[in-house]
């Protein structure tokens, strides 16, 4: 059974950084994409990052506009996790943070999730004074 599940996410002030983890099972870590996506209440849900795991492109990352510079994705694929590390943490970052399983190249997981096969059930990040 494929399982997906996020941890870390808390409540941090204003230029502070968080990292989270995404835990997976039930799949081969060398067969998957994983990408962070967030919801913020009231918002659509958004592509955060996306760390290529398959073909010629393991290893690289896609990210999108709004945290570009400030998040980075990795992946340590001895233990199947995949991390975000959050700095200058902005109170719009504010949301529930998903990880997400693709088989597609991060390109396209970025420009939809209807790519995504799979989904962890969330971590909040809350960013306040």
């Amino acid at each position: 059974q494929v399982q997906l599940v996020e941890s870390g996410g808390a409540v941090v002030q204003p230029g502070g950084s968080l990292r989270l983890s995404c835990a997976s099972s039930g799949f081969a870590s060398d067969d998957w994409n994983i990408a962070w996506f967030r919801q913020a209440p009231g918002k659509a849900r958004e592509a955060v990052s996306c760390v290529a795991r398959t073909g010629g492109a393991a290893g690289t990352a896609e990210y999108g506009n709004s945290v570009k510079g400030r998040f980075i994705t990795s992946s340590d694929t001895s233990d199947n996790t995949v991390f975000l590390q959050m700095n200058g943490l902005k109170p719009e970052d504010t949301a529930v943070y998903y990880c997400a399983a693709s088989p597609s190249q991060c390109i396209v997981v970025m420009a939809t999730e209807r790519s995504v096969f799979y989904w962890g059930r969330g971590t909040q990040v809350t960013v306040s004074p």
